[in-house]
């Protein structure tokens, strides 16, 4: 099932207070970066980000799910109707991020 382009949007108005929010669309679903790192997805309406020590200490309940079969489990986000919580969690979780690779030249 493919996330829909509405949920989408619910989710980038929770974190607009956040700069530097993108996204890239991707076989129905879509990849979320922070400051051009990225830290997770909407995968089938849900929000899962990458399960960093700090999202895992800064969650109060851990689930994980996988976002698409044979893919890495991730850190399913229950509390997207808090604002605040959406802010922090990806405030804290942005200095374990990997580095963007760097694109090669055409």
């Amino acid at each position: 099932m493919a996330s829909s382009k509405e949920y989408l949007q619910f989710v980038l108005e929770q974190l607009s207070e956040l700069q530097e929010i993108t996204y890239r669309a991707m076989m129905g679903e879509y990849i979320l970066y922070y400051r051009e790192k990225i830290i997770g997805g909407i995968y089938d309406d849900r929000l899962l980000v990458k399960p960093t020590r700090s999202a895992i200490s800064y969650m109060p309940t851990v689930t994980y799910a996988i976002p698409y079969e044979n893919a890495k489990e991730m850190l399913f986000v229950e509390e997207v109707d808090n604002k605040d919580f959406l802010i922090g969690l990806f405030d804290a979780m942005y200095d374990e991020l990997p580095a963007p690779k760097p694109r090669k030249k055409k």
